[in-house]
Formats: structure tokens, C-alpha cells, sequence
């Protein structure tokens, strides 16, 4: 079991599905939880387990950097940066509107840059740091009917190698958890059609939100120091054996 004792944990989009069981492992490891939220927070769920949320919508490149100087004045330091926040406007590229592109992403791949970039100062003048990217399965594989999603979640793979490169000398590892299909109030509006459609590119059964942040436990630890700048498929079974990841 790790211990985070001391350990301040950024969590973007952490009121919901992942990001919320990601909160929730994080604060029973002793670790000084902070998430943001878009929209809604729950008040009685959050506050009883001492975990501190900020509004931000994470494609204001403004109301970030306002986040992100005031965690760091609250806590002096961030020690874990995890992107999780993420939406989805799916349907077929004929279809799609280009603000329904835009806003995709925005908000998954222009936030992650907006959240890395501030952040990162932080890291690496403490020269130490965990960055997390929470990307999706099919941000590796391509989905029909998400374009606009699946091109974000590629681009957090490809900003992630990048960042990997910039900032490890700084002792700052970059890495992504690209899950499979997840039970999530974001998942839960597919239709039953593109919910076949992942599936075939996963386990046929969805994972559990908690699972996932086992794994990303994990990789915010010092026993992932040596691990940089990789992408970890979780529930995936379409990869080579030895990159397989099974919970």
C-alpha cells in the first residue's frame, strides 16, 4: 500500500467517474487531494473526506493559471499533476460541427497543455514531479463516431512523449493511462452501438472507475521513477502480450 503523507495531488476534473474514485484513493492514502469541476461539485461527499475543489473550466487558459497559483500558494508545491478532465460530443465526421470539434478539443488536449504548462513551473522548481495524462483506449485504436475525441486523446499521447523529454532531467516523469471502456456517467449516455464498438477493442466487460486509479496509484509513486514518457493501455487486449495490463 503506497502513502502520499505530505504529497499534494491535483486531480483535474475530479467530481465525477474517474477522477472521482482517482480523489477518493488518493485521500485514503493520506495524500492532500485537490480537484477541479466544471459545472457541479458535491459538497457532502467531498468535504467530509478533505478533499478541496476548484471551479475551473479547463480550456480557460486564464481561470487555470488562477487555479494553479492558488494551490500552489495554499500548499507550496504540487507533487502530482493528473489530467482527467475530458468531454465528448459524438458523432459521425459528416455530422460533426466544427464547435463541436473545437470544443473536444479544448477541453481534452488544450486544457492538458493549458494544466502541464502551469503546473510544470511549479515542478520544476522543487525539480521533482509526477505528470499523469488520462488518455483513452481510443486515442490509440480510433473509434467511429468520436473524431474529434479520439484526436485529443492521441494528442495527449504525443504532447506526453514530448513533455517526457523536456522534463526529465528535471526528475519530472510524464506518462498516459489509456483505459479501456470504463462504467462512467460520460460512458453512460453512449448509445448501445457505440458501446459494441469499444467493447471489441477491450475486455468484454467495462471496468470499474477504482481500478483505474490502482494503477494510476501506481504511477504517481516513487516506484515509478524509472517509467517515463510510456503509454499504459489498461483493459486493452489488442497489444502484444507483455503489454498487456489485466486487473
Amino acid at each position: 500500500m503506497y502513502d502520499f503523507k505530505d504529497k499534494v495531488v491535483f486531480i483535474t476534473g475530479g467530481s465525477r467517474g474517474i477522477g472521482r474514485a482517482m480523489a477518493v484513493k488518493f485521500a485514503e492514502l493520506n495524500a492532500k487531494v485537490v480537484i477541479t469541476y466544471k459545472s457541479r461539485i458535491d459538497h457532502r461527499f467531498f468535504k467530509p473526506k478533505k478533499i478541496h475543489y476548484f471551479k475551473c473550466d479547463s480550456a480557460d487558459a486564464k481561470r487555470v493559471k488562477e487555479v494553479v497559483q492558488n494551490v500552489v500558494k495554499k500548499f507550496k508545491k504540487i507533487d502530482v499533476l493528473i489530467n482527467n478532465a475530458g468531454i465528448t460530443k459524438d458523432t459521425l465526421i459528416m455530422r460533426m460541427s466544427e464547435k463541436d470539434w473545437d470544443s473536444v478539443i479544448d477541453t481534452n488536449l488544450k486544457g492538458t497543455f493549458f494544466f502541464c504548462k502551469e503546473v510544470a513551473r511549479n515542478m520544476v522548481k522543487n525539480h521533482k514531479g509526477k505528470i499523469i495524462n488520462v488518455s483513452s483506449i481510443v486515442g490509440v485504436n480510433g473509434n467511429a463516431g468520436q473524431a474529434n475525441y479520439s484526436a485529443s486523446k492521441a494528442g495527449q499521447i504525443g504532447l506526453t512523449k514530448t513533455l517526457a523529454k523536456e522534463l526529465g532531467s528535471h526528475n519530472i516523469q510524464v506518462n498516459v493511462v489509456a483505459p479501456g471502456f470504463v462504467e462512467t456517467d460520460m460512458t453512460s449516455v453512449l448509445s448501445d452501438d457505440m458501446k459494441k464498438a469499444i467493447l471489441k477493442t477491450t475486455k468484454k466487460k467495462a471496468a470499474k472507475p477504482g481500478k483505474v486509479a490502482d494503477f494510476v496509484a501506481f504511477l504517481a509513486s516513487e516506484d515509478s521513477d524509472l517509467i517515463n514518457g510510456q503509454t499504459f493501455i489498461v483493459e486493452a487486449i489488442q497489444m502484444r502480450q507483455e503489454e498487456r495490463l489485466y486487473f
